[in-house]
This record gives C-alpha cells, sequence and structure tokens, in this order.
C-alpha cells in the first residue's frame, strides 16, 4: 500500500505535467491552487477530492531571540511560494503519539522518536484543505492537535483535513504550536515587563496567531471570515476552552469544539517551579554548577538578562536532553491563567460573561483511561514495543495476541471489580476527564443553554484483544470525525468485518459536526435521533455492519 505522502507525490508530479503542457497557453483560467495571501501568492497540491496547500507559515519562526517570545509576524515573500508539504513538527521529546525523525511520513519510523529530541523549533505553520469545487463562504473548521501539550503535530495522519473537507463542504485547518518548555515558561528571568511576554503563554499566543491568520486570510480559500469553529482534541481541547476565556480571541472564533478536554489550568507558582527546576537542571547536566542548591546561587548572582542568554544559547535538543533525563520534567504546566493571555480566573470570567459565548459542541470517549495505562504500570510492553506490536498487527489476520500480552496480569481478567483493567481505567476516565468537562459544561451552560451539545462515543468493535485492552479509547473518536481510517496509530483497529459500521459512523459524525460548523447545531436529518442541549447527549457507537446512535 502507498503511503499517504508517495500518493500526494504522484498526484504532484501529474498536475505539474498538466501546468507544463498548458503553459504556452496565456488565456488558460488561472489554477485553482495559485492563491493570493497576505503574505504572497502560493501554490497547493489537488488530493482526494480537495485543494490543499500545506505549510503554510502563520509566524516567524520563535528561534534566537525569538524563543519564548510571542509570535512575530510572518516575513512576506515575492513571487510563488510552494505549499505542497507539511511544515516541520515542533521540537518534542519523543513519544508514543510524536512524528517520526526529520519528520519521515507516519510508518515504524515513528517509534526511532520515542524518549530522543524530535522536531523543529522552526514549526508554525499550518494546513488548509477546502473542497475542490468553486464554492466561497464554507465553513471554517481550525483543529488544535493534543498531546498533553508536550507532543503531537499536525501531520499526523489522523487528522489530515482532506476527507473531513470534502464531507463537510468546509475549509479545515490544522496547527502546529509551541510545545511543552518552549510553549509554556513561567521563568523570571524572561520577564520584561510587557505582559504579554510575562504571561508564559507562548503556546496558546502561537493558537492566538494562527486564528488572526485565518481571520486575514482564509476568505482567499474560500472560506467565511465570520464563521470560525475551532476543535480540539484533548490538550488540545483545553487549549479550546482557554482561547474561550481569552481577551485575544474576541472575533476569531464563532463556534467551539473541545473533545475530551475541559477548564484545565495551572498556577503560576505551579509553572515558575517548573521553569526554575528545568533552568536548574540544564546547569548540572551541562557541568555549570554540580547541583541545584549550586545553580540557585549561580542564577541570584547574575542579571535577567544573563541567565536568559544562557537559556537561549542552548539548542532546542540540549534543552529536550534535559527534559528527557530528569521525568519530573516531563511535563510542562499549561495554561497560566495570567490575565492578559488567559482570564485570571476562567471560572469567574464565565460567570461574569467575559468569555467568547459562542456555540458549543463537546464530547468524551467511553474508555478515555485506556490511554494511560504506563501511569498505572499496566501496559505489558515497553512503548517501543508496544507500538511495533500495534503496527505489525494484522486486522483482517487470524487472532495472533491476547490481553496478557499487552497487559499485566495485576490487571487481569479486565473485568475483575476494583483491580481489573477495566475498573482501573474508569477510574481515570471519571476522574481526569469526566468530572473536568462536567463542571466545565455546566459552567458554560448556565450563561447559554441552548447552545451546549454533547456526545459520548462507544464505539469498541477492534479485533481481539484490543477491543478490551483499548475499547473505546481517548482521542479513538478522532479517526471517526476527520473520516481517516488509513495507516495510522489507530489501524490495528481496522478491519473489514467492522468496515460498515465503523464508517457509518464516521459518516453521521462528520455530518454532525458540518452541520455545527455551518449553523451552529450538531443536529441533522441522517442521525436519526434529536440531539437535544447538555446535559442530555447522543451515544455514537456501531454494530460491526451498521451505526448506533442513541438519544440519552
Amino acid at each position: 500500500m502507498r503511503s499517504p505522502r508517495s500518493l500526494l507525490a504522484c498526484t504532484l508530479a501529474l498536475s505539474s505535467l498538466l501546468v507544463a503542457c498548458g503553459s504556452d497557453d496565456d488565456t488558460a483560467a488561472p489554477s485553482p491552487l495559485r492563491r493570493a495571501t497576505a503574505q504572497g501568492t502560493v501554490d497547493g497540491v489537488a488530493v482526494s477530492g480537495t485543494y490543499a496547500w500545506l505549510g503554510l507559515p502563520y509566524a516567524a519562526a520563535p528561534v534566537g531571540a525569538l524563543r519564548w517570545m510571542p509570535p512575530a509576524a510572518p516575513a512576506a515573500w515575492t513571487g510563488v511560494r510552494e505549499a505542497r508539504a507539511f511544515g516541520h513538527a515542533c521540537a518534542q521529546a519523543g513519544r508514543f503519539y510524536s512524528p517520526a525523525p526529520n519528520d519521515a511520513p507516519y510508518g515504524l519510523a515513528v517509534r526511532d522518536s520515542i524518549g530522543k529530541p524530535v522536531g523543529s523549533e522552526d514549526c508554525l505553520t499550518l494546513n488548509v484543505w477546502r473542497p475542490a469545487s468553486a464554492t466561497t463562504n464554507l465553513p471554517v473548521i481550525v483543529f488544535i492537535h493534543g498531546g498533553s501539550n508536550i507532543s503531537g503535530y499536525s501531520a499526523d495522519p489522523v487528522q489530515d483535513g482532506a476527507t473531513l473537507a470534502r464531507k463537510a463542504d468546509a475549509v479545515v485547518v490544522t496547527i502546529n504550536y509551541r510545545l511543552g518548555a518552549f510553549g509554556w515558561l513561567n521563568l523570571a528571568a524572561l520577564k520584561t515587563g510587557d505582559a504579554t511576554v510575562d504571561s508564559g503563554n507562548f503556546g496558546t499566543l502561537d493558537q492566538a496567531a494562527a486564528l488572526k491568520y485565518v481571520k486575514e486570510n482564509i476568505a482567499a480559500f474560500g472560506g467565511d471570515t465570520s464563521n470560525v469553529t475551532v476543535m480540539g482534541q484533548s490538550a488540545g481541547a483545553v487549549d479550546v476552552w482557554a482561547l474561550l476565556v481569552s481577551p485575544l480571541t474576541t472575533g476569531l472564533m464563532h463556534k467551539a469544539a473541545p473533545l475530551s478536554g475541559g477548564l484545565q489550568f495551572t498556577t503560576a507558582a505551579t509553572a515558575q517551579t517548573y521553569a526554575n527546576g528545568l533552568l536548574a537542571a540544564s546547569l548540572v547536566a551541562d557541568g555549570t554548577v554540580t547541583d541545584t542548591t549550586a545553580a540557585a546561587a549561580w542564577v541570584a548572582a547574575r542579571t535577567n538578562a544573563q541567565v536568559a542568554a544562557y537559556l537561549r544559547g542552548k539548542t532546542a535538543d540540549q534543552l529536550l536532553q534535559v527534559v528527557l533525563a530528569n521525568p519530573a520534567l516531563a511535563v510542562a504546566p499549561a495554561v497560566i491563567p495570567d490575565g492578559t493571555v488567559v482570564a485570571a480566573n476562567p471560572a469567574a470570567a464565565i460567570a461574569a460573561d467575559a468569555y467568547r459565548q459562542v456555540p458549543l459542541l463537546a464530547g468524551n470517549t467511553r474508555d478515555e483511561g485506556k490511554l494511560f495505562g504506563t501511569t498505572l504500570g499496566a501496559y505489558k510492553p515497553s512503548e517501543y514495543d508496544r507500538f511495533t506490536l500495534q503496527y505489525d498487527f494484522a486486522p483482517d489476520g487470524p487472532a495472533s495476541l491476547s490481553e496478557a500480552d499487552l497487559l499485566t496480569a495485576a490487571v487481569l481478567p479486565v473485568d475483575t471489580p476494583v483491580t481489573g483493567w477495566n475498573a482501573r481505567a474508569a477510574t481515570i476516565t471519571n476522574g481526569l476527564f469526566l468530572a473536568g468537562a462536567t463542571a466545565s459544561l455546566n459552567a458554560v451552560a448556565a450563561r447559554q443553554p441552548a447552545k451546549v451539545w454533547y456526545y459520548r462515543f462507544d464505539w469498541d468493535q477492534q479485533p481481539v484483544p484490543f477491543n478490551t485492552v483499548y475499547g473505546a479509547v481517548h482521542a479513538l473518536d478522532v479517526p471517526f470525525v476527520f473520516g481517516n481510517f488509513g495507516p495510522s496509530i489507530f489501524s490495528h483497529g481496522w478491519s473489514a468485518a467492522n468496515q460498515g459500521g465503523r464508517e457509518a459512523l464516521s459518516d453521521a459524525m462528520v455530518r454532525s459536526i458540518a452541520a455545527f460548523a455551518r449553523t451552529g447545531d450538531p443536529n441533522h436529518a441522517g442521525l436519526g435521533v434529536t440531539w437535544a442541549n447538555w446535559p442530555s447527549k447522543v451515544v455514537f457507537g456501531a454494530t460491526p455492519t451498521a451505526a448506533r446512535i442513541t438519544a440519552e
């Protein structure tokens, strides 16, 4: 099977040949792939019934003096810029859902990023897909990827926007944004007296800058600047909530779709403790000092400018190696309620109507917690070996794995009360996801009761043993929302036996996303049920051959 990138290359070669053959005709109609943005003219690519423009810079590379600064405007260009390949993934410490080294296409190479620095700081790009038509004023869907705000990338094949753009008749945008300590760092030495700089919310500022780019440019791609839905999953959903209570997003978002995430923030004090720890660990790692006590003395003896210059003098890989060597630094705290970029008290801002009062569509998967077996010591293979096992799994082959191949004996049998895998994972689902989602949705519904919808995703038709090991796991709704069932981190679950049901379910979900993006209401004629406002919900499930959608 050819990879998405090889198919894209073939499409591009054919497109180039056609352009070359017609180059002598001065009267030829302008190519629909060529669009004029505020920064310059771009050429895209036709793929899967859409036009796509990939790797568009929405901000300058945040390197050198721009590291830990608000995103600067992208440079303009003359001539025509090719927009036919994804931009670099943002710098991150490689994890299960990180990109492959050197921006390689999704494949077995992804496992080679696990536990290593990967990506680039020169990464502030976005991607645009639209139907291959001449329609204008299309609804716009901007997607913010998940990954705990420390990992992930917009070129992940799960979130390729072509199918969603075509089926929803919408413009779909996916974005990169700074991650981890590059995206959120509340360090005293970086303060300048400018409240935006001093917020530490550089990743949030990136997301706001991407929305400003959309406002400025999306009409060139046929999008309606007054109808932008901001959708995010997991940490991306947390980011959507942050943007809802950000003073910087007025007029930039008209609907919101946070999936598997609620109002979740970190205190400035917690963020500062992390930043101080990163600085101290870096000083120890490079031999500048011998221990953290000496690190504190080193910092006290220097000006803020000197300390900032020291950190900015480190390469991204050097800083990521420090993060990888210190488990306490694995997850940089995000998002920080600073009062300038994000409301100082997000819950109070909602209660006071000081937020974007837009239609909201939220959702959770039934088995969110089953993604987090590593934190419980429940997964038997290492991340490297588990990735390999899943990648090599043949969903249409004979049964070759059991629950015991993936889970430790401590959580087996899976349905044992209290200690079994289902019970342990449910504790994470309820505590980490549902409690926060319920409180967040209640807060918004109190202000706009007729404009809040919620779903639960129950699909669990994967081949044995993934139907019980993962079930309706965290993030499994994303390929259904995007309509993507090609090679990806989830493709071990796509069998011929479950194809009819999952494709029918995906079509129904895409139609709800399309309806919501267009009108602010996810109901549509093909849903089969009436989707009432929160606290009611729709449950998305399927048999092996058909969608099964119920209202509760």
